[in-house]
């Protein structure tokens, strides 16, 4: 069974509740779900709760064309978009490129140290390790990208091969690809309590254990 890694929560009340911006990086082969379920995720809760404003942002604001042919137009290139309480890094094959695209990676690590949480879903581990944000930390990604992760990653961050995500506190991250519905979810869960998070859940039809479900591992 795969185990998450948790942080303290910090649950809003009704009274201190505000609507969040919850931006979604966008690049070229960036795999669909990694993009598609987060983003359910929050438009759900904010269409419960008026919690979140969703965007996305990419590099340049143009066209991105995703795993599989997927066209997408992104709401804003990094130059002007507004900073937001949360950031999603996805993951998918365009990430072995961005690892070394400076701009982009400076941009993720300056967004970082001004929101409210991070995530990273799948290979955008990748991104944060390149982006210098991983060190101490407990980390994951898809199982295939692990051994990549190791090389990029300091020597201080720990691997948790078994969790289908860890939670820093501030830096969330979740194995592969339909893992970022569940850390999703779990950010939910950590901002406005898991009453909301279950909300969401149901409203998908999705059967949300957390990280009780076992990963399968292909050779």
């Amino acid at each position: 069974m795969t185990e998450p890694v948790e942080s303290v929560e910090f649950v809003e009340s009704k009274e201190t509740r505000r609507v969040r911006k919850v931006a979604i990086l966008l690049f070229d082969d960036i795999e669909v779900l990694d993009f598609a379920g987060p983003y359910e995720v929050f438009a759900m809760a904010g269409k419960q709760g008026g919690d979140f404003e969703l965007y996305t942002v990419a590099e340049e604001a143009r066209i991105v064309t995703a795993v599989g042919g997927l066209r997408l137009v992104p709401d804003y290139a990094i130059g002007g978009c507004p900073v937001p309480d949360l950031l999603i890094v996805p993951g998918g094959m365009g990430t072995r490129r961005e690892i070394s695209n400076r701009k982009l990676l400076d941009w993720i690590a300056a967004t970082a140290s001004e929101c409210e949480l991070l995530l990273s879903v799948c290979t955008g581990a990748l991104l944060l390790a390149a982006a210098g944000l991983l060190d101490g930390l407990e980390i994951t990604t898809h199982h295939a990208s692990i051994p990549l992760l190791r090389e990029l990653a300091p020597r201080s961050a720990k691997i948790r091969e078994d969790a289908r995500y860890t939670d820093n506190g501030h830096i969330l991250l979740s194995a592969g690809v339909s893992a970022g519905i569940d850390i999703s979810l779990h950010a939910i869960e950590k901002l406005l309590g898991e009453e909301r998070a279950l909300l969401a859940a149901g409203q998908m039809e999705y059967d949300w254990e957390g990280a009780e479900t076992e990963r399968m591992l292909f050779d």
